[in-house]
């Protein structure tokens, strides 16, 4: 069976990182992008160089935007993948913009390659702007991002739509083919104690660093929201190119707000039945969203992939 193709921009990031070991296994990932997001786009890029080099994946990386379309970034403490002692990239990412490389690889693999976009979208909606083909270039943009109900960074926003909603605007509002898994899913998606003590005890040196990136991020996600699992957002934007039937959608509108006072950031998803797949009234559906998921499968599948990097 031939391997989808897949490219991923992205802002590592724990879960980012399990996300790219993951497509590396099972798909045909063609190249990686980085963005501004979890940290600064040096941090997320030489994060990423760090990845690549633990597992000895060779792809070609371009470094993205570094700041937002229209607002300020936020600083984000630390190096954005604390935890775990990574080996030092010896590679280097290619000497062209992300968005270039984003454009060029989709035009190679015309109506074949997924856009994975899991951290902000600032890459994603200048290269649709730069080059208008691109939305029918691309078989799909599978995004991790959003929610159909509450945020995380605000009570209404997730943190990648968040960073930069005006881009998360044009990338939905773009026409390209969307699929959004959002945080309703993947909040109660992730590894618990157990799972990372399972990977610590592989003797494997990829998952035993993943295990110690993990229980990093399980100490935090517990200190502050109180919950006992470390979610593995990222990687359910990459699990259904590999193993359908995990996560459930619904064809639908999503719209992103932008001026609201509490609400910026937010984003609406239309669930009301029959209304949001008829078009001709500017309402028509959008994007495919993830309503439901597997959970537990899903992670024992990303787990076994963990498991099997030597």
């Amino acid at each position: 069976m031939t391997k989808t193709k897949i490219l991923i921009d992205c802002d590592p990031g724990h879960d980012d990182a399990v996300a790219i070991l993951f497509a590396a296994r099972h798909l045909d990932l063609v190249g990686i992008t980085t963005v501004h997001g979890n940290n600064t786009v040096e941090n997320t890029t030489r994060n990423a160089l760090a990845i690549l080099e633990l597992a000895g994946i060779d792809v070609p990386m371009a470094i993205g935007c570094a700041e937002p379309l229209a607002q300020r970034r936020a600083p984000r403490p630390g190096t954005g993948l604390d935890g775990a002692t990574l080996p030092e990239p010896e590679r280097r990412p290619l000497d062209i913009h992300a968005i270039e490389f984003m454009i060029e690889t989709a035009h190679r693999h015309r109506g074949e390659l997924v856009l994975a976009a899991i951290g902000p979208q600032t890459n994603v909606a200048l290269a649709l702007k730069r080059e208008p083909r691109l939305k029918d270039w691309l078989r799909e943009i599978t995004i991790m991002g959003g929610s159909t109900g509450i945020g995380n960074v605000t009570p209404t926003a997730e943190f990648n739509i968040h960073c930069d909603p005006e881009a998360a605007w044009a990338v939905f509002n773009s026409g390209a083919p969307i699929r959004m898994v959002g945080l309703n899913v993947t909040r109660s998606t992730g590894f618990d104690t157990a799972d990372v003590a399972h990977l610590k005890g592989s003797g494997r040196k990829v998952a035993g660093v993943v295990a110690d990136l993990m229980a990093s991020y399980l100490s935090r996600v517990r200190m502050w929201r109180g919950v006992d699992i470390a979610p593995m957002h990222d990687v359910c934007a990459i699990v259904p190119h590999a193993y359908g039937g995990l996560i459930d959608y619904m064809f639908t509108r999503v719209d992103i707000e932008l001026s609201g006072a509490h609400t910026r950031g937010m984003t609406v998803c239309d669930l009301r039945q029959g209304r949001s797949a008829v078009p001709g009234d500017g309402r028509a559906a959008n994007a495919m969203v993830a309503v439901d998921a597997k959970s537990r499968p899903l992670v024992e599948h990303v787990i076994a992939t963990l498991l099997s990097w030597a």
